[in-house]
């Protein structure tokens, strides 16, 4: 992927990092919340795109905005190994199960951001191992990303039952908004919604970050894009780590490194 693609993810997450902490403190209260939501799920975003382009599906026949009218329809846009991704998953999952019966039906558009992670039986791995159990459109030729104009990992786009995209949320975080959004979609449709948020109970790389402590930037395990090693990394050459007694905050290691 082009490293204008990765700046503008970069600065996308990091956008969403400043906006959850600004909740944190407060500053964006349920309220407002509230009232943002109510304003977004009145836009009209153009109609949802062709789905065509998918290479493959998973956990479903292939799927077509006209065959999903009447659906209230969430496309996530993902990539097994994006952990910014993984940190959403435990919402969409619980949003595809919470919903299903209502009338939404979740889609994961697999884009690969690496070369490896086109290979069909790594995302069969990864769908299974990560319980990524909804339709997955394998767009291994970016088909979809360019039929939506996307640029970000991850990225959500909701639909109305008329098949109309009326949210957009880029990075991670907005969970409370993009239910509501959800909730408000359904009920258009004429769908009694229990009006609770999900509660989820994240695993491993789940976790969301402490954005109270966070200071290290995406990083790399390569030395030329390495952030934060705890060391000199020996370039090009083999060599033997050793993992320091200690790790200072936002500080990695790793003994394999340079092997």
């Amino acid at each position: 992927m082009s490293e204008s693609i990765n700046g503008e993810r970069r600065r996308f997450v990091g956008a969403a990092a400043a906006a959850l902490s600004a909740a944190r403190l407060g500053v964006i209260g349920s309220v407002v919340h509230q009232m943002a939501c109510a304003a977004l799920a009145d836009r009209n975003e153009g109609a949802l795109p062709s789905l065509s382009g998918a290479t493959e599906w998973l956990n479903s026949p292939p799927l077509t905005p006209a065959g999903l009218r009447g659906k209230v329809v969430l496309v996530d846009f993902w990539t097994y190994t994006c952990t910014n991704w993984l940190r959403t998953l435990p919402y969409v999952r619980a949003w595809a199960q919470k919903y299903r019966d209502e009338g939404l039906v979740v889609i994961g558009a697999h884009t690969p951001e690496f070369p490896f992670e086109k290979d069909i039986d790594n995302v069969r791995w990864a769908a299974k191992e990560m319980d990524v159990n909804y339709p997955i459109a394998v767009d291994s030729d970016y088909g979809v990303w360019r039929a939506f104009d996307n640029n970000y990992w991850p990225a959500v786009y909701v639909a109305d039952v008329n098949g109309r995209i009326r949210y957009h949320h880029f990075g991670e975080g907005a969970y409370d908004e993009t239910e509501r959004v959800i909730q408000r979609l359904l009920k258009e449709s004429g769908r009694t919604v229990d009006g609770g948020l999900v509660k989820v109970s994240p695993r491993g790389l789940e976790v969301a970050a402490d954005y109270g402590t966070l200071r290290s930037q995406e990083t790399y395990l390569g030395y030329e894009r390495a952030d934060s090693f705890a060391g000199d990394a020996l370039q090009d050459a083999a060599r033997e780590y050793t993992v320091p007694a200690k790790l200072g905050l936002n500080q990695w290691h790793s003994p394999g490194i340079g092997r």
